[in-house]
């Protein structure tokens, strides 16, 4: 079996298990909106990095950062917000998801040449 190509595939992973089990670790699993998001959000993420680690493609991280963002904003789109727990671990985690994914984008040469194309198309 090969290794994953990025470790950062695998910690976005682990994350989406995080988001997945955290209303129950936090103990926000009463609220509905909030929970749903953390498990619907979680199995995308898990589904996503999983999917990066078998099959890399640049795409795939640029669903992870585009993941990181909504759990970033869902808070307050979704209204949860206002609940300190749930709040804090589904923007941190989205964080750390975009950051990760970002960081892969940026450090693959392979990514590099893949975006570069697509600018160079824009730009002409």
């Amino acid at each position: 079996m090969r290794s994953p190509k990025h470790w950062q595939d695998g910690v976005n992973a682990a994350l989406g298990l995080w988001l997945m089990l955290s209303p129950w670790a936090l103990g926000f699993q009463g609220m509905s909106m909030a929970m749903s998001n953390a498990i619907v959000m979680g199995l995308a993420l898990v589904a996503v990095a999983l999917g990066a680690m078998l099959l890399p493609q640049a795409w795939e991280e640029w669903s992870e950062g585009a993941l990181g963002l909504w759990l970033m904003a869902s808070p307050w789109l979704l209204g949860f917000g206002w609940q300190r727990d749930a709040m804090l671990s589904t923007s941190l985690t989205g964080l750390l998801v975009l950051v990760l994914a970002l960081w892969t984008l940026a450090s693959d040469p392979d990514y590099n040449a893949w975006l570069g194309k697509r600018l160079s198309r824009v730009r002409t």
